[in-house]
């Protein structure tokens, strides 16, 4: 799959969960449909842990760089 941004492949994976919610495909192309929606997750879920990371490292304490668990507001 190319290069694709994070907010493209959560709209797409929402598109695919609508067709899928659907009960209108086929056998064959809801088995594609969720092997796309797959790799589409896997992608989303590299792309977040990545952002992650980098958050971590960017954290400043009293202008040194040191590592710090990021936890999102709820």
């Amino acid at each position: 799959m190319e290069e694709i941004k994070f907010e493209e492949a959560i709209k797409k994976l929402e598109e695919i969960a609508k067709e899928l919610e659907s009960g209108e495909l086929g056998l064959d192309e809801s088995v594609s449909k969720f092997e796309e929606g797959m790799k589409l997750s896997k992608i989303c879920t590299k792309m977040l842990n990545d952002a992650e990371k980098k958050i971590n490292l960017l954290i400043s304490n009293d202008g040194e760089i040191s590592e710090e668990n990021f936890i999102p507001e709820e």
